[in-house]
């Protein structure tokens, strides 16, 4: 079955019998034109199905209202918070948001830069995947001009602008906690060092075990991808130490999630015989036994925060503007799974 053919301004004009300049003006609703016209022109582009093209609108105007964001996945509760704080200060201005998402793979977000890119939007938001090591596709969006706003994952050699929370010290937080548990063997499932963020969070843990003078090994620190999967798996490495540790703090919930399930299927009694912390605070650490220590990011106020700092790049678009760089202070939520009975 052959395509149907998408309707035209010329085909609204020819069933009129008028200009296509004529029909556009009446579109846009230009006082020029009679209301008689206007009336007329959008009742045949209800009747032929017309949708405009958006995309010769942002060429021939320079503007889209368009804001492209690339998340590394929507399944997440960080994620889908920060979206829908963002999209709410967005929509308020007068723009839309197209959101892509990677899935932590540094090739489809190259494939989604490039469609953002191909459909004018007027500035790009986006939390960088696990795998993305090479930064010539944001260099690419910066060197059209166009805005680029990073949040929660992002990388300084950038120099854009960039919201997020304290990693560092958020590590830091969790061992004092920790430690004051009495946990004495802290283990750490981390991301890839390659991320700023895990980075920074392993930075945090390895500077608070110095400073509390604690065992530091090898084998108590490790790297992963932070799905329910690597949890499981790492956790498992863990067990099988011949000395294990007394507590773990994983970088992310899932993975802790994922640890957490392990620790119950060995019959290992959290927080008794190992304590755990997990970061991101997703709703499903309130609601599973025990309910899970972790970090709360603020999604929200990020979300906010990227959405106002690109409308504030776009107003003062002709002015050298100072970076912005919005680190915030996260909280640590304590539950069952780390405090003490």
């Amino acid at each position: 079955m052959a395509n149907k053919k998408r309707t035209t301004i010329k085909d609204i004009a020819n069933a009129l019998d008028i200009s296509a300049a004529a029909v556009s003006k009446a579109l846009h609703d230009d006082p020029r034109i009679s209301k008689n016209t206007k009336e007329a022109v959008r009742r045949i582009a209800k009747e032929l199905n017309y949708q405009p093209n958006h995309l010769a609108t942002a060429l021939r105007k320079g503007k889209s209202n368009l804001v492209g964001v690339i998340v590394p996945r929507t399944n997440s509760n960080f994620f889908s918070s920060v979206l829908e704080s963002m999209e709410e200060i967005l929509n308020k201005a007068g723009y839309n948001i197209i959101i892509t998402q990677s899935n932590e793979s540094f090739e489809k977000e190259c494939q989604n830069i490039d469609t953002l890119l191909y459909t004018q939007v007027d500035g790009i938001i986006a939390s960088m995947a696990n795998e993305t090591v090479d930064l010539s596709y944001y260099e690419k969006i910066k060197s059209k001009g166009i805005p680029l706003i990073l949040f929660d994952r992002g990388e300084n050699d950038l120099n854009v602008d960039y919201v997020g929370i304290n990693d560092y010290k958020s590590s830091l937080m969790i061992v004092k906690h920790l430690v004051e548990q009495g946990c004495k063997r802290i283990a750490h499932i981390g991301g890839y060092r390659r991320t700023r963020i895990f980075n920074n969070r392993i930075r945090g843990y390895i500077d608070a075990i110095k400073k509390y003078n604690l065992p530091f090994e090898d084998s108590l620190i490790t790297e992963s991808s932070l799905t329910l999967l690597d949890g499981r798996k790492k956790m498992m490495d863990l067990l099988n130490l011949e000395k294990r540790p007394d507590a773990v703090y994983v970088a992310g919930d899932y993975a802790a999630l994922g640890a957490l399930q392990v620790l119950n299927e060995n019959m290992i009694n959290v927080p008794n015989d190992i304590r755990l912390v997990g970061f991101g605070n997703e709703p499903f650490t309130s609601l599973v036994t025990p309910t899970i220590t972790s970090i709360e990011q603020h999604s929200k106020d990020i979300g906010r925060l990227a959405a106002e700092t690109f409308l504030e790049r776009v107003a003062q678009a002709e002015l050298k503007q100072t970076l912005n760089k919005i680190i915030l202070d996260a909280e640590l939520i304590i539950r069952d799974s780390s405090k003490t009975n």
